[in-house]
């Protein structure tokens, strides 16, 4: 049976489907330039053949960016702070999480309060850096995994989902012997794989795409970040650095904006890649601590 059967439901539909593809269409053009540019010759640039599609398709460009010494410690630098700050977030977020999904807990909802008040009232980059400072956290990576290690947000939802774990599992947990922390990592974990991929997608794209975080506090060039160095590449005129790892011959003829371009790409790269493989389970994780019964 349809739903919207009448003639003005049909035009509002037809109204929001034309809407909503014009908006994505919008949103994507830029993103396939720069993809198109990264694979064009610096020639087809110039001459401003490049529209959405690359042209005299080429991949010396990604050549050039994946020999600079540069770019790759930048790469390794982003690398390590996503998967020790990830790690942490989990960990921390799982087991915050667990005692205040219990109703039981003495304090819950005065913690819970504390915890929505964060959400809404965030600190000031002032007083933030002071604190990093004072407790000597400059120049590391923990001055931008430690600030973060728990979302509110991420905590409300993964609090919101382990509500939704029958309680008569935690029962039988504890009459076979289990302690709360074993109940946590044999239960409660296992039966959350949607939550806790929905919970890594969202540290991790965090953690990779972090700026004024390391903006702040990294101020060492040899800890620059992927994205840091992505922001210098193209506002400081970087691109030299780039150049100068190629050839003489090919320098003649490389274009910056297509190094820029082709920087640009394998930073994005990864994400792009690894997001269609847990998007099931960030559809359901993120429904799924929603319902109740």
């Amino acid at each position: 049976m349809k739903l919207r059967g009448s003639v003005g439901e049909k035009t509002f539909d037809l109204f929001n489907i034309i809407l909503l593809l014009l908006v994505s269409l919008a949103a994507m053009i830029p993103i396939l330039h720069v993809i198109a540019g990264a694979f064009s010759s610096s020639q087809a640039i110039i001459e401003k053949k490049v529209s959405i599609w690359p042209v005299h398709f080429t991949l010396e460009n990604f050549s050039i960016v994946a020999n600079t010494a540069s770019f790759w410690s930048a790469l390794w630098m982003t690398i390590k702070i996503l998967l020790i700050g990830t790690s942490l977030n989990m960990f921390l977020t799982i087991i915050t999480s667990y005692p205040l999904s219990r109703s039981y807990l003495r304090g819950r909802r005065f913690i819970l309060l504390l915890i929505l008040f964060t959400m809404i009232f965030q600190a000031p980059l002032i007083p933030t850096y002071l604190v990093v400072k004072s407790l000597g956290m400059i120049n590391t990576i923990w001055s931008v995994i430690i600030p973060g290690a728990i979302g509110a947000f991420n905590l409300m939802l993964c609090v919101t989902f382990f509500r939704s774990v029958p309680e008569e599992l935690f029962d039988a947990a504890r009459v076979d012997g289990m302690g709360e922390y074993r109940v946590v990592w044999n239960v409660v974990v296992p039966l959350s794989k949607p939550i806790i991929m929905t919970l890594l997608l969202f540290y991790a794209v965090g953690h990779w795409n972090s700026y004024i975080g390391p903006l702040m506090y990294l101020n060492d060039k040899s800890m620059q970040t992927l994205q840091l160095y992505v922001y210098a590449l193209i506002s400081r005129g970087r691109s030299n650095d780039l150049m100068g790892s190629a050839s003489s011959e090919a320098a003649m003829t490389l274009l910056p904006e297509a190094l820029e371009m082709a920087t640009i790409v394998l930073a994005t790269a990864p994400i792009v890649i690894i997001y269609p493989f847990i998007q099931k389970h960030f559809i359901q994780g993120a429904t799924l601590g929603s319902i109740k019964e």
